[in-house]
């Protein structure tokens, strides 16, 4: 019998090596599509032999799209920056490049696209990051209706950049500074997000639908940078950062290799990132979220 192929774009990173396993899993064959060639044997050890492959497929190569989504009955794409570098901005993909999955998936006969966009992506943000992802959101739409939309708040796990971040901060910071200290957010676990794109995807027909994922805990910024450094073995004491002062912050270090802070990332800093009510969310696959005390213990 054949295998069902799916095509996971960005397959290679956080949340996408939780999906590819979780796929492989499930019975398909899965084509991690990334910029680069990715580590081939780590990938490979996350389903049977030849069960997982690597191939090289940035969003941004409309040849190489149509290659790695050809014969495939699943797309999931998963690609997305937090600030520009060169010739990858905002524009180029988190709109040209979602749309350009959706175009070529529809007209490759894919039964299933998840597009997997941000909480709080709307087209009247002042963050250039959210504005972008809602528009990402209206060309996969537009290109293909059928396709599933996932909204996902702040993605917490083991392996992910949080709360590690905060973690390593308070190993070498005598007190911890806090952008946006009220600012709420809902901390999804990595593994409940991958389970409801596996529900979505293998699940009843969810043509046209969008979901907001989050956490359990409706915790602010204060709350997580605390909990993080308590997680990491150094609790600190913290400082809140003046709005003008992050602002100030992000103009200088925006500017500098890595990016580590940007003013739209400010922006975004300053606005709740917790689910809507009456939103699709994960209670409607079956899964109950899980905490961060739980899953980081």
């Amino acid at each position: 019998m054949t295998r069902k192929v799916a095509t996971v774009f960005g397959g290679s990173g956080f949340v996408g090596r939780s999906v590819v396993g979780r796929l492989a899993r499930a019975g398909y064959v899965v084509r991690v599509a990334g910029r680069t060639a990715t580590d081939a044997a780590t990938l490979r050890m996350l389903g049977d032999v030849g069960q997982v492959v690597s191939v090289v497929a940035s969003i941004t190569d409309e040849k190489a799209c149509v290659a790695a989504i050809e014969g495939s009955s699943l797309v999931i794409n998963l690609v997305g920056i937090l600030a520009p570098h060169g010739a990858d901005t905002f524009t180029a993909i988190h709109v040209e490049g979602a749309a350009r999955v959706a175009r070529l998936a529809a007209a490759s006969g894919v039964e299933r696209l998840i597009h997997v966009s941000a909480l709080g992506a709307r087209a009247d943000s002042l963050s250039a990051y959210a504005r972008s992802k809602a528009e990402g959101e209206c060309m996969v739409g537009r290109a293909m209706p059928e396709a599933v939309i996932i909204r996902p708040s702040l993605i917490f796990g083991v392996d992910g950049a949080f709360p590690a971040m905060f973690a390593r901060m308070a190993r070498f910071l005598p007190v911890m500074p806090v952008f946006g200290a009220t600012t709420r957010f809902q901390p999804v676990w990595v593994g409940d997000v991958a389970d409801g794109m596996i529900r979505i995807a293998t699940g009843a027909d969810m043509a046209g639908a969008i979901f907001e994922f989050g956490g359990p805990q409706v915790l602010t910024m204060r709350q997580i940078v605390a909990w993080a450094a308590r997680w990491g073995g150094h609790p600190r004491p913290l400082f809140v950062v003046p709005r003008w002062l992050a602002t100030v912050q992000g103009m200088v270090l925006e500017h500098l290799p890595g990016k580590m802070l940007t003013r739209d990332q400010v922006r975004l800093l300053y606005v709740d990132n917790v689910v809507a009510p009456g939103a699709r969310t994960l209670d409607m696959l079956g899964i109950a979220p899980s905490p961060m005390g739980l899953v980081m213990g």
